[in-house]
């Protein structure tokens, strides 16, 4: 790849392995697939998962082409997107903490699973400033939009196969996961980890 393309081959290199850490660390998409996984097993993690790309995707082809500058821009939107990001994770953590948790299997439908992961990451607005910070830090400053786009393109596709290794995972250990005191336990945990999440972005500054 050559500078007039935007972007150079160590550019191109870097971004590859920045998006694999990055999307290796654990955080809210972690902590939602293992409570979904717990509730729906297999099939209600993929729903997750394919809900939560959806709202990298926005995120990231909204940086791609400049427009979530304008979330940045904006203090008033920022807070209102934080204030709506912290309900969400802390009303997922209540009821994973809090609610029933019935020994009997309890199916995650596709359309529920979609929506609670497309929900967690489009309420985020962390994702959104760091799409807007992690992208261009790959291109030259003259790189025309599409080089951006790609590169958001790329991620989606990055970040999708990483939580793909993790269900993987966790589907190996499905049934101890879905055994009646270990996946209470589990969801229990998650749910902690969710409210923590939504404390830590409505602290944060």
């Amino acid at each position: 790849m050559s500078h007039d393309a935007g972007v150079t081959w160590s550019g191109f290199l870097a971004f590859l392995i920045a998006s694999f850490l990055l999307a290796m660390v654990p955080g809210v998409g972690t902590a939602m697939l293992l409570r979904q996984a717990i509730r729906g097993g297999r099939r209600g993690a993929l729903a997750t998962m394919a809900g939560m790309e959806v709202g990298v995707a926005v995120w990231a082809v909204a940086a791609g082409l400049g427009l979530s500058v304008l979330l940045v821009a904006s203090e008033i939107a920022y807070q209102g997107l934080r204030i709506v990001g912290v309900g969400v994770l802390v009303w997922f953590g209540i009821k994973a903490l809090f609610g029933r948790h019935e020994h009997t299997e309890t199916e995650v439908t596709g359309g529920s699973g979609f929506r609670a992961g497309l929900l967690v990451n489009l309420a985020n607005p962390k994702l959104a400033v760091f799409a807007i910070s992690f992208l261009p830090q790959f291109v030259t400053p003259d790189a025309p939009s599409w080089v951006l786009l790609a590169l958001a393109g790329l991620w989606v596709v990055i970040d999708t196969v990483w939580y793909l290794l993790v269900i993987a995972m966790l589907t190996r250990v499905m049934g101890w996961l879905r055994r009646a005191e270990v996946r209470t336990r589990l969801e229990r945990f998650s749910g902690a980890v969710l409210i923590a999440l939504g404390i830590r972005l409505a602290l944060e500054a």
